[in-house]
């Protein structure tokens, strides 16, 4: 999973980084909300992980700026010296998720992650996906729609699986490029446009087909499901 961290200190922003990256995840660190906020608007992000007092501001006040700009605000963990329970209940109530007083425990920290990202993100199992028509399977990498086979290579079907479960969530173009390609990918940068493309047309997400697959300027992609207008009649 994809984690931003927000805090200034050095050492204990090094230490949750390599706590988090040796469970498997790729951290990215901010040191001020102004950073955090810049980045916030360019990247997706999977879990916040953020302390209270920063040199330019506080978490909470972050906090609240990103649920008032962001389409979807991922889970977050206020990790913090604070240990009032007035504190606690303020970043709770600025919606917070959870809340770590420092110094951490290591162990513990891994467990109110996992957790966290168990009830926002279910692990892929391997099992059988089904969205309306469109029925994935992962252990053959095959795609039905309505019934019918579609063929597609293993980038592509990853990266379909991954819209569909993201339905809604604009999603960054290095976020998809991780995802999908792994960290770092030294790939042409019209790679993932051209595999978008193919998806689109080979899943026909159209809107007369109840979907949009739509770029999002200056971020990424998004996956839309499109309600029928009222009064239309089905085809």
């Amino acid at each position: 999973m994809r984690i931003a961290i927000l805090e200034d200190e050095p050492p204990l922003a090094a230490q949750m980084s390599q706590l988090l990256t040796g469970a498997g995840h790729n951290c990215h660190v901010f040191p001020t909300t102004r950073a955090f906020q810049t980045w916030l608007q360019r990247e997706t992000f999977d879990l916040l992980v953020m302390d209270w007092m920063l040199p330019d501001g506080t978490g909470l006040e972050a906090l609240k700026k990103a649920r008032a700009n962001l389409e979807a605000v991922p889970p977050t963990i206020f990790v913090t010296s604070r240990s009032e329970e007035g504190d606690i209940v303020a970043a709770l109530e600025a919606g917070a998720d959870d809340y770590v007083v420092k110094p951490i425990r290591p162990q513990e920290m891994l467990a109110r992650v996992g957790a966290l990202l168990r009830r926002n993100y279910p692990a892929a199992t391997g099992a059988v996906e089904t969205f309306d028509d469109y029925v994935f399977d992962p252990a053959g990498d095959m795609l039905t729609i309505a019934g019918e086979r579609v063929v597609l290579t293993a980038k592509e079907f990853a990266l379909s699986l991954l819209l569909f479960q993201n339905m809604h969530r604009p999603l960054s173009r290095a976020y998809l490029l991780e995802k999908v390609w792994g960290r770092n990918p030294d790939l042409p940068t019209r790679t993932l446009d051209a595999h978008i493309s193919r998806v689109r047309t080979k899943l026909g997400l159209r809107p007369d087909q109840g979907f949009r697959l739509s770029p999002v300027y200056s971020f990424g992609y998004r996956l839309e499901r499109i309600e029928p207008a009222a009064g239309a009649q089905p085809e």
